[in-house]
């Protein structure tokens, strides 16, 4: 009951990518870069096992970047034709590859990844896998002709990839779809489609995860204009309650979201978001603990897993830890009180 995990990510060393930076440069190449990716795993592991995180994951140690990480893998996708983009609904550019032709997996993208991580913990493991609208939102579409239909092919293609994860002894995949919260009547048409084709059949555990994105200052500026209360989630609540997918990852912590706003999804897992991303301030573990008891107000504590509202690769790592052993800490007195 109320056991822990992270959305995703954690930063990066130093040696390995330019910290607190998105779509960072690796700092290492050829195999000094395979093995520098391995040993920031090992330390990513480590660390959520000290803060007593029960579900963990990769940190996302051996991807540049959330979205990139699976589409460097598909042909179809030429990154010699970058191009600048506004994705979000313009809420930042972005550089981005080019759909060219129809997309296939090359093989298994993320199957030497889970193997490593299975066998460096005893612990469950989580792997994060970004979501088809996301994905398609993130990359420039010279083939398809429409979100929907790329969306649905990159549906099919994160369905190939998570049955075999599961198969590798995955307990949890969970797909990242930050653009639940900008494009809501896609949601409505196609993506809970695409959702639901990305996860059909998979044995493990799932999850969506959907925030208002990272730390950073385009999101922080956005969250501004949102107004008293943040109701995204009341629209695509209910859509997911009648969904395959099995929970929901969203941001509590120090956010205007209505947090009564929980029941709409129903009997799902409710991760929820007790770590506040975009702060420069490790929180308490009686602070991340107030929000837990919080959405026990409103689901039962057996479908609430305690979470950092995203990924917090842009953060200093010892902030980053810090926030870990608050999140590790504010599970195990809500535990305790429960008896």
């Amino acid at each position: 009951m109320l056991d822990s995990t992270i959305a995703g990510s954690l930063p990066k060393p130093a040696w390995l990518a330019a910290p607190r930076t998105l779509w960072a440069p690796w700092r290492l190449e050829g195999d000094a870069l395979e093995e520098g990716k391995r040993d920031a795993v090992r330390l990513a592991v480590r660390d959520q096992e000290e803060a007593g995180i029960d579900i963990v994951t990769d940190g996302e140690q051996t991807r540049r970047h959330f979205v990139w990480g699976f589409v460097e893998r598909l042909d179809g996708v030429d990154f010699s034709k970058m191009v600048t983009i506004g994705i979000r609904a313009d809420r930042y550019k972005a550089d981005v590859p080019t759909v060219t032709g129809p997309l296939r997996r090359r093989g298994s993208i993320h199957g030497d990844d889970v193997r490593f991580l299975r066998g460096a913990t005893r612990r469950r493991i989580k792997f994060t896998i970004p979501g088809p609208m996301t994905i398609a939102d993130t990359i420039k579409d010279a083939y398809y002709g429409s979100r929907a239909k790329l969306g649905l092919a990159l549906a099919g293609l994160i369905n190939e990839e998570g049955r075999e994860l599961a198969a590798l002894g995955v307990d949890v995949i969970q797909l990242d779809e930050p653009a639940f919260n900008v494009y809501m009547d896609e949601v409505r048409d196609w993506g809970i489609e695409a959702l639901d084709q990305a996860v059909q059949g998979l044995t493990c555990r799932t999850a969506v995860h959907i925030c208002y994105g990272y730390g950073i200052k385009a999101n922080t500026d956005w969250k501004k204009t949102l107004g008293g209360e943040w109701r995204q989630y009341e629209r695509t609540f209910p859509l997911l309650a009648r969904s395959r997918i099995g929970g929901v990852s969203l941001e509590c912590a120090n956010s205007r979201v209505p947090i009564a706003l929980i029941r709409l999804l129903g009997d799902k897992d409710v991760l929820v978001g007790a770590i506040d991303v975009a702060s420069d301030r490790a929180e308490t573990p009686q602070e991340v603990a107030a929000v837990i008891r919080e959405a026990m107000k409103h689901v039962k504590p057996s479908q609430i897993f305690p979470c950092t509202n995203c990924g917090m690769v842009p953060l200093d790592r010892e902030l980053a830890r810090a926030k870990l052993h608050a999140l590790g800490a504010g599970a195990a007195l809500v535990r305790r009180e429960l008896g």
